[in-house]
């Protein structure tokens, strides 16, 4: 996939944060865009969003979508596949994180988490892989730096986004042979309205593990997603810090493990004092 142009894209979650940043500039290069989400208003906001800065562009289209709910799924696939075609590429965005000390996080969040991080993207691309194998096509699927490294306040955020860079590995091996790319992508942590809301619910330890480590923009990792997909990598880090941590956590695991139980240690000190 050289150019986006004129291709079938399909967002899920793609009404705001990193979605929308991708949205925004596929519609630049001339792609026909539809994005998902669950709330029309904002879906709407974001569509009246992208034509303004698209030059009143007619290839952004919208549809309620929450991927949680398998039937909802499937309806609004078949209608979508119906009045677009199957996607060229689809990007499973949609996601959220609350953390805590794992013994406050109930059965219930668990149990959303993995629904709203795991299983929305499980039952979109079981609805629209039948019709993408027709004609090939590239799959992206938004995980974390917390899906390959496990932190502090995050026990089921982390579990949800490991369990989707497993899943798109075994993936990949199944749809390499119809023609169908798979990528992950594992931004770091990244400037969207669910990062601030997620500030709120941070442990005080997360927090200072975190420090002064500014935040990238949706549209530095939505550039880094696009690049990645063209250059047909499987897994998409978006700068050199996420570089950094994932080579690291493959070739010196227990130099990682030192590195984060040092900074816990250093939190529990000024906690003491």
């Amino acid at each position: 996939m050289k150019t986006f142009k004129d291709k079938t894209v399909y967002i899920i979650g793609g009404s705001s944060g990193i979605g929308l940043s991708v949205a925004r500039l596929l519609v630049r290069e001339q792609a026909v865009v539809v994005i998902f989400a669950r709330r029309q208003r904002v879906l709407d906001y974001a569509v009246e969003l992208i034509k303004k800065t698209a030059g009143n562009a007619n290839n952004i289209s919208a549809m309620r979508l929450d991927a949680t709910d398998y039937a909802q799924v499937s309806m609004v696939m078949r209608e979508a596949l119906d009045k677009f075609g199957a996607p060229d590429l689809l990007v499973n965005c949609a996601g959220r994180a609350l953390p805590d000390y794992f013994e406050n996080i109930s059965c219930d969040q668990f149990n959303e988490t993995m629904k709203v991080n795991f299983s929305g993207v499980w039952h979109v691309i079981k609805e629209l892989v039948p019709a993408m194998k027709r004609n090939g096509g590239h799959i992206v699927n938004v995980s974390s730096v917390g899906g390959y490294i496990g932190l502090f306040g995050y026990t089921d955020y982390c579990a949800s986004k490991f369990a989707v860079i497993g899943f798109s590995e075994a993936l990949r091996s199944e749809l390499k042979f119809f023609n169908i790319g798979i990528s992950v992508i594992c931004p770091p942590d990244t400037d969207t309205p669910g990062f601030a809301n997620e500030n709120i619910f941070k442990p005080e330890e997360t927090k200072m593990i975190s420090g002064n480590i500014k935040p990238v923009s949706p549209e530095f990792v939505a550039r880094k997603l696009l690049r990645g997909v063209k250059k047909k990598k499987f897994l998409i880090l978006p700068g050199f810090s996420v570089v950094l941590s994932n080579r690291l956590k493959g070739i010196l695991p227990g130099l990682m493990d030192f590195i984060l139980n040092r900074s816990l240690a250093g939190v529990a000190k000024v906690k003491k004092i």
